[in-house]
């Protein structure tokens, strides 16, 4: 059908067909027209004006109908990774130098950093928990003993962790006991699981740093782990079709997995071989898988959590990546199978 503009009048139904006719351009009745060409006397006048071309009405776009021209096909669109890869790249590498410095310039500023980290961490989840679900877990003892607890098992090992933890939990009894009992046991609960789950997991990194290759450890620990979570992405990206855990993690595939246990492997064994003291290829193979599954499982447990309170990332503080639970997921399970692993390969010293 032809396009009629918004701008031009509908014609009535009895229009003659010749919609390009001329259309009178002057007064509009005739007394009007002889009104304008007569003297006050009544004689007429000669000079009057001679009629202007008639405008013609705007002639319709496309008279005749005209077939459909054929539409291109719709370029296929690209996958996506969802986030801002260029601020992500940037803050890993940021977080990274630092780790790096920390690490081999004073071990006492790496537990500081960890301290850090943990309190964040147990900052954006208490948050979470309190906006989502009503939970009002105490963060004060929480981030006190947390940061404890870190600081603990870098000076007294697994027991001085246990006792940080300890005092922890009944630093949050008693903490919440000093509001309304209505809630009283579902947010000790929480407090308690947070203690375990942030700063508890965390201790295990401290302690690994009391080794006399500590530093090494620590560094085969993060770089496993990185190099899973990125087989993953990048094997899963490009190859997976196959949904890991929909229910879960609708991002995560087998074929994302397959990438993260081939790429954790070849990482634990170059590591164990050149960086480990005592420390062999094979034994890097089995640390490559462990790593890979401990990642992916702490990856889907936060998104367990993230699910039950509705929300996509834990928090805004690293751009590209969310918040620090977001890069914590896979580090904190991953920290207690490395340092086991680590101590029946190679010994604690």
């Amino acid at each position: 059908m032809p396009i009629v503009p918004d701008d031009v009048p509908a014609y009535g139904a009895d229009q003659d067909d010749d919609r390009g006719a001329a259309r009178p351009g002057g007064p509009l009745f005739r007394d009007e027209a002889f009104r304008a060409g007569t003297y006050h006397d009544g004689t007429s006048r000669n000079d009057t004006p001679s009629a202007q071309p008639l405008p013609h009405a705007a002639a319709p776009q496309n008279p005749e109908p005209m077939p459909d021209a054929p539409q291109p096909a719709p370029a296929p669109q690209k996958k996506s990774a969802g986030r801002d890869l260029g601020a992500a790249i940037g803050v890993g590498v940021g977080l990274g130098v630092v780790i790096v410095a920390s690490l081999f310039v004073v071990k006492a500023v790496f537990v500081g950093v960890v301290a850090v980290a943990v309190v964040v961490g147990l900052w954006e989840l208490t948050s979470r928990l309190q906006e989502r679900k009503g939970i009002k877990a105490p963060l004060v003892p929480l981030a006190l003993g947390g940061a404890a607890m870190v600081v603990a098992g870098y000076a007294r090992g697994a027991e001085g962790a246990w006792v940080a933890l300890a005092l922890t939990g009944l630093a949050i009894l008693v903490w919440r006991m000093t509001e309304p009992p209505e809630g009283y046991l579902r947010d000790v609960t929480a407090g308690l699981f947070a203690a375990f789950y942030v700063p508890f997991l965390a201790t295990f990194v401290s302690m690994m740093l009391t080794a006399d290759d500590g530093s090494r450890r620590v560094i085969t620990f993060l770089l496993l782990t990185v190099v899973s979570d990125t087989g993953a992405y990048a094997v899963g990206w490009r190859f997976g079709t196959h949904k890991l855990a929909p229910r879960i993690s609708p991002g995560k595939t087998r074929e994302g997995l397959v990438g993260a246990v081939l790429f954790a492997m070849v990482a634990g064994a170059l590591c164990m071989q050149f960086l480990i003291d005592d420390g062999t290829w094979w034994q890097g193979l089995l640390l490559g898988l462990a790593v890979a599954a401990s990642a992916t499982l702490g990856d889907l447990g936060e998104s367990m959590i993230k699910r039950d309170l509705g929300i996509k990332d834990m928090g805004t503080l690293l751009p590209g990546h969310g918040g620090i639970m977001d890069r914590l997921d896979s580090l904190l399970p991953t920290a207690p199978v490395v340092w086991l692993l680590m101590v029946l390969f190679v010994g604690s010293g």
